[in-house]
């Protein structure tokens, strides 16, 4: 049986995939935490999916395996597998999507059901995934210019979804004041 706590304690570090040990707020291990976070809450949003939106899931799921692509292009020197091709990928969904959908002339409150409303939230989560991976490029370790990109469609992606969410379940978006 693999055990997954090794009975030491971490004192507040943790080891990288080089093998040295930096603090729990070290900055690789913020963004990568970050994107750990949005990849668990896209399992959730799997979950919730009722059969009106259940053809969401594997589009759902290609998010997540190139969320563990991604989170492995920052930890591993010369893993480089998320591209611009990824990025054009999640453009040309985003036009299929939106095309389907009610043109909007006002900005909407995040929600909706609860898929829809999910979605919304694993936008906000990939923005600051987004911020935490640019801080992680500007103070201390360079990255590629295919994850900002990626990331920064990404939420884009994830609020096209969350709309198309609402929409397969029949629920009207509710506009802001302005």
């Amino acid at each position: 049986m693999l055990k997954i706590y090794t009975k030491v304690g971490d004192h507040g570090k943790t080891k990288q995939v080089t093998g040295k040990m930096v603090p729990k707020y070290d900055l690789q291990i913020e963004a990568l935490g970050a994107l750990d976070e949005l990849d668990s809450w896209l399992g959730y949003v799997i979950s919730v999916l009722s059969p009106k939106s259940a053809s969401l899931a594997s589009s759902i799921q290609t998010v997540q395996r190139n969320l563990y692509e991604l989170q492995a292009d920052i930890t591993v020197k010369r893993h480089h597998n998320i591209t611009f091709d990824d990025t054009k990928k999640l453009e040309a969904e985003i036009d299929e999507i939106m095309a389907k959908l009610p043109a909007i002339k006002a900005f909407i409150l995040p929600g909706g059901n609860q898929a829809g409303a999910s979605l919304q939230y694993a936008r906000a989560l990939a923005r600051r995934a987004e911020r935490m991976v640019i801080e992680l490029n500007d103070k201390q370790q360079p990255l590629n210019d295919e994850i900002f990109e990626y990331l920064n469609r990404l939420s884009d992606y994830l609020f096209a979804l969350a709309r198309y969410a609402n929409y397969l379940e029949g629920y009207d978006e509710i506009k802001s004041k302005y």
